[in-house]
């Protein structure tokens, strides 16, 4: 009878096992720059251990650290590093992973433009400013000999949510343009001069997609899989000409 119940708790302790490894769900959300790959990472995960599961909210770095400090998630994407106030409001210790190196370009909506146009640092600062309205301004077309530019205004995109890639952006700018860093300077969340705001990197490129003239900061993926036109610019290392992909 005692080897019987035994057994019998064994089996029922090996049930509780099994199923709770059949329930295991992983809870995540924040950047969507990361998200094309987390969302192969996830899928290939799986092939492997289908006991598991996760579920991913691409809602911004804002939103994965404001649900990772609420403890909804089991963990929050940012591309921008927790502030030493962010850790402070945390519940428990939180702890800071590499995942992620990718690349911010500024793609652009000119689709009678087929040459790659190039730009600067302290020229998409001033765009970014609204100091420089058309793709046919000197500051773009001296970059750009022989380019045939349209004589259109440029329409600026960039996120209205909390956003790493924000920062990522803001970052650059206010390292190549003095101007920029005292107006508007970096961060998650900016008040933006000028232009028009989408949520996520996904309404960014929604944005540029839909509005001739655009041009707005998307991770370089969604560019590629949208097969939309990105610039190249112009890096410290280079004196006369632009061959630098991202910022």
């Amino acid at each position: 009878m005692k080897r019987s119940t035994q057994i019998l708790a064994v089996l029922l302790s090996l049930m509780v096992c099994s199923r709770a490894r059949a329930q295991l769900l992983i809870n995540g959300a924040g950047a969507t720059f990361p998200y094309p790959i987390y969302s192969k990472w996830f899928d290939e995960y799986t092939k492997i251990d289908s006991s598991v599961r996760f579920n991913y909210q691409s809602i911004g770095s804002g939103g994965g650290i404001t649900m990772l400090r609420n403890q909804t998630v089991d963990f929050g994407a940012s591309d921008a590093p927790l502030s030493d106030e962010q850790l402070r409001q945390m519940p428990a210790p939180a702890l800071h992973f590499p995942m992620v190196m990718g690349a911010v370009v500024i793609a652009y909506n000119m689709p009678d433009v087929k040459q790659k146009i190039q730009l600067s640092g302290p020229v998409i600062a001033d765009i970014f400013l609204g100091k420089v309205l058309k793709w046919t301004d000197p500051e773009i077309t001296q970059l750009n000999p022989g380019v045939n530019l349209p004589d259109d205004p440029i329409v600026t995109c960039h996120r209205s949510d909390g956003s790493g890639t924000s920062y990522i952006f803001s970052d650059y700018l206010s390292k190549v343009s003095p101007e920029w860093a005292t107006k508007v300077g970096k961060g998650t969340s900016l008040k933006w001069p000028v232009g028009l705001g989408g949520k996520g990197n996904e309404g960014v490129t929604g944005l540029i997609q839909q509005t001739p003239g655009a041009m707005g900061y998307i991770e370089l993926i969604y560019a590629i899989t949208n097969n939309i036109a990105y610039a190249t610019l112009k890096n410290r290392a280079v004196s006369g000409s632009t061959r630098a992909l991202a910022v």
